[in-house]
């Protein structure tokens, strides 16, 4: 069965929501699961850049776990009771924490404020934490408008911390010394 990619359906600036409501493509629900899947992208970014397998294997599991949140954030809040959304995983959270441990046991205790750049792949791990901070501030503002999963808040706040830390990390697996910032 084949299909169109386009359906014209948004040639005049509204989109549907998961479960068929009719939005602007303005409207924050939209903006917050379109940072996401913007977010999603960069990561695979970042994937691609990597040898290192174990990076990379989570990498993929925390976008698979994008792709959830982006499926909670993209369904209409009025029929979720009518429409198969995705749990969120519970115990993601705890294993990002991990993570950061991991990694942060392996590196120097941060002295200074780093800046981006050094190698690719340390700046597009900066990138992905850019965009994980905007989803993360675009998601408490549609939070603040309709009540969401708590811990779908503090994935994305837990998330940016991970993509500083293997910015780090990368850096380190790359023997590229770090760019620290310097006050004029």
């Amino acid at each position: 069965m084949s299909f169109k990619i386009y359906t014209k359906t948004g040639d005049e600036g509204m989109t549907s929501l998961w479960g068929g409501a009719r939005v602007p493509k303005h409207h924050i629900r939209i903006e917050s699961y379109g940072t996401v899947d913007e977010l999603n992208s960069f990561i695979g970014l970042l994937r691609d850049q990597l040898d290192h397998i174990e990076i990379r294997e989570k990498l993929y599991e925390i976008q698979h776990v994008l792709f959830t949140a982006g499926s909670i954030l993209a369904a209409d809040p009025e029929k979720k009771d009518q429409i198969y959304i995705p749990s969120f995983p519970a115990d993601i959270i705890h294993q990002i924490e991990t993570w950061i441990d991991e990694m942060d046991l392996q590196l120097e205790p941060l002295k200074n404020f780093i800046l981006p750049g050094g190698h690719v792949a340390v700046s597009t791990a900066h990138l992905c934490r850019c965009v994980c901070r905007r989803a993360e501030r675009i998601i408490v503002a549609l939070h603040e408008l309709e009540p969401l999963n708590l811990e779908l808040i503090q994935f994305f706040n837990r998330l940016s911390d991970y993509f500083f830390v293997l910015s780090r990390f990368i850096s380190q697996l790359y023997h590229v010394k770090e760019v620290i910032w310097i006050s004029k």
